[in-house]
């Protein structure tokens, strides 16, 4: 499934009508000023395997590369996928 409609709020990227309701959230925090650390990601069970944590994922790291900054992965659904994809090496 593609997300066409990944919308943003503070600190967060989600997919649905608000962040509160959202179907898949995913959360950041900065950190000093070259890193971006990824606490949390979150698909309802319905929506799972369906590609929406990555496509979340991808809007943060597409973030960290227009800043410069790497990803601090604290989330292991993050973590993992960073450390197995060599597209990811950049930011991670």
């Amino acid at each position: 499934m593609i997300i066409n409609d990944i919308k943003e709020a503070k600190n967060a990227y989600y997919v649905g009508d608000s962040i509160g309701s959202a179907i898949g959230v995913i959360t950041y925090k900065p950190k000093d000023k070259d890193k971006i650390v990824i606490d949390h990601t979150f698909v309802k069970e319905d929506y799972r395997h369906q590609g929406i944590a990555h496509q979340l994922l991808d809007k943060v790291v597409e973030r960290a590369r227009n800043e410069n900054k790497k990803i601090v992965p604290q989330c292991s659904f993050a973590r993992n996928v960073l450390a197995e994809n060599k597209n990811y090496q950049d930011v991670f």
